[in-house]
């Protein structure tokens, strides 16, 4: 399949670039687990620019045009895999 081909590549190259380029892997046992964890990453939280910077596997949040709770945001992150990956999310 001609287009499962480019989105295979697309992916592989994200992952690399974005895992694989940054941390040490010393065995096939911790390659899966850094796979398993980028995937989870890609999939519900990464953002996506063809999905207007939504991830895959996540509702949309609505827009926030009022200044007042734009300043008022407080914004988490989670590290993974030791900190190579970053998750942010609004604290509830």
């Amino acid at each position: 399949m001609p287009r499962m081909n480019s989105i295979m590549e697309r992916w592989v190259q994200s992952c690399r670039r974005e895992l694989l380029d940054r941390c040490l892997l010393w065995n096939e046992h911790h390659l899966r687990h850094a796979l398993r964890e980028y995937e989870r990453f890609y999939n519900q939280h990464r953002a996506h620019q063809a999905l207007d910077q939504a991830a895959p596997l996540r509702v949309v949040p609505d827009l926030i045009k009022d200044p007042g709770r734009i300043t008022a945001l407080d914004i988490r992150r989670r590290d993974r895999l030791g900190g190579v990956l970053h998750e942010y999310s609004h604290a509830a």
